[in-house]
Parts: structure tokens; C-alpha cells; sequence
């Protein structure tokens, strides 16, 4: 079964993202495949508008934690990575036709960073929306640092990227980050009533005053973006190094905590026992620690 289906709706092209067992986490083949039917929509004249979507309880719970961590230790994989997720929101932003993401439940992570790179956003209620990467030691590199402030100003922007804070979709509505909120059942009729406004108008026209506001909005984006992955590099070299700090100390913390010999002990009353701290070393458990283990 494919991890991305595409459904046709007279002049409007449906792009689902079916991984609903794994909360639709974005791995390569998911990306992959939603870059590849991104492109057919861009490519196909009969198409006019396009909606993003995801099948199953949530749109998307982000990045793939667990493919993520197969990469530990490997340094080479990030802009690799990177490149296929940036890919995704780079090409709903660049073609002239408008994006539309419905969003139900969560959007967190790369996922909001993806939707960002659609024209407009529609929420249920239930939905919830963060980019919580600093928590981790990490950024939001795939757009998020770049695209977000655009849409929702800097000052909201760095908020929500600094404090790493989840938001509903009431207060997604009111700074801007979502267009409309919904109710959970009438999602769906809310994105086709946005949908009917959009494909009402000349699509020539609507798509040249999509390019014409993305260039004024983010005249830099080519180098803010370059900008993400630049940092990304910087964080997970310093986690690297601190890891490697931590790990060569570590045998000489060892070596001091060892007992005297037993010769050098007679005569002496023993000593008070020093409590050791620790125990087994914890897993990996960020993002950033699955590139700099290993």
C-alpha cells in the first residue's frame, strides 16, 4: 500500500498521506512519494488546486523517530535527509497553483513545517501545533525558522520556536498561523468550502499573486534556508564533541572511584563509602543524540 494516495476531484487534487498505524510520520519513502505526487499535481493542467491531507486519527505526528534514530552515528545522512523533507513544503510553495492543508488533531515537528509551505491552512479544533526541535538541542531546519515568522510575524515566531510551546488551533486561528477553524465533523466541507472560493477565480491570475507574495514575503529564502541547515551542522558537531568529552572522562572518573589495595588499607579504619552516581547509561532519547551516537 502506498504511503501517499492522490484523489481526483474534479479540479482539485486530494494528496493523502496513508501511514495511519504509525500517526502518518514522515520517513523517506512518505516523503518521496508526497514529493512525487506534489510534482504530477504541479505538472498536470487540470489540476487547479491542491489539498494536502492525512488518513487516519492525526495529519501527521512529524518526523519518523524511529527511522530517525536508525541513523545514529552516521554524520553523512543529514543534509541528505534534510533535502528530501525540505523538498515537500518547497515545491507545494513554488507551484502556481494554491496548497491547501487540512489539518486534524496534530501537527507537530516537520509536519507543521510542511504545512507551512502550503498557502493556507484549515483546522478542526481538536488540532494542536508546535515545533518543539529546541527542546532537543536542535532546530527547526526544514523551513520552520525561515517560513513561520512570515506567516505568523517574528515576535510569534520566536516564541513559539524559543519555548518549543504546543498551541491549539484557537490560538493557531488568532496569530495567524491557521485560516479557519472547524469543528472535527465538518472539517472537511470547511476545506471544500475554502477550495470552491479559491477555483472560482481565473487560475492564472491566482497563481501569479501566489508567486508575486511569496517572492515579497521571503525575498531571502534560498539563503535563511541554507541558514537552518548551517546551524543544524553547528548543534550536532557540538553534541558530537560534548559526547566525546563525556565519554573519554568518563574512564577517569572510573580510576578514582576504584579501592585502595588491600595492603594499603591494613591498620586504617575503613573509610565512608562514597555513593556513586548514575548507573547504566540512558538511550539516546533526542533527535539530536541520533546523529552524534555511535
Amino acid at each position: 500500500m502506498s504511503s501517499v494516495t492522490t484523489e481526483d476531484r474534479g479540479q482539485v487534487r486530494h494528496v493523502v498521506l496513508n501511514r495511519p498505524e504509525k500517526r502518518n510520520a514522515m520517513n523517506q519513502e512518505l516523503l518521496r512519494a508526497l514529493a512525487a505526487a506534489l510534482r504530477s499535481a504541479a505538472a498536470d493542467p487540470h489540476v487547479q488546486c491542491v489539498v494536502l491531507r492525512g488518513e487516519g486519527p492525526v495529519f501527521s505526528a512529524g518526523v519518523d523517530l524511529t527511522e530517525l534514530a536508525s541513523f545514529a552515528g552516521r554524520t553523512d545522512v543529514l543534509r541528505p535527509f534534510r533535502d528530501v523533507f525540505l523538498e515537500c513544503a518547497n515545491l507545494s510553495e513554488q507551484m502556481p497553483k494554491p496548497v491547501v492543508c487540512q489539518i486534524h488533531r496534530t501537527c507537530v515537528g516537520g509536519a507543521l513545517e510542511v504545512a507551512l509551505g502550503c498557502d493556507l491552512r484549515v483546522a478542526s479544533s481538536d488540532a494542536q501545533f508546535g515545533l518543539p526541535e529546541v527542546r532537543f538541542g536542535i532546530i527547526p531546519d526544514v523551513g520552520g525558522c525561515t517560513r513561520l515568522p512570515a506567516v505568523v510575524g517574528l515576535g510569534r515566531a520566536k516564541e513559539l520556536i524559543m519555548t518549543a510551546r504546543l498551541i491549539d488551533a484557537q490560538e493557531a486561528e488568532r496569530i495567524g498561523l491557521v485560516n479557519r477553524v472547524t469543528a472535527p465533523e465538518q472539517l472537511s466541507q470547511a476545506t471544500d468550502a475554502l477550495v470552491s472560493e479559491l477555483i472560482a477565480h481565473p487560475p492564472l491570475a491566482v497563481g501569479r499573486a501566489k508567486r508575486v507574495m511569496d517572492a515579497s514575503a521571503r525575498p531571502a529564502l534560498a539563503q535563511t534556508l541554507e541558514m537552518e541547515v548551517s546551524a543544524q551542522e553547528y548543534l550536532m558537531a557540538e553534541a558530537r564533541a560534548r559526547a566525546t568529552a563525556e565519554a573519554q572522562s568518563a574512564p577517569q572518573a572510573e580510576e578514582t572511584r576504584r579501592p585502595e589495595p588491600a595492603a594499603k588499607r591494613e591498620g586504617v579504619a575503613e573509610r565512608e563509602r562514597i555513593a556513586e552516581p548514575g548507573g547504566v547509561a540512558e538511550q539516546p532519547s533526542s533527535t539530536a543524540e541520533a546523529f552524534t551516537s555511535g
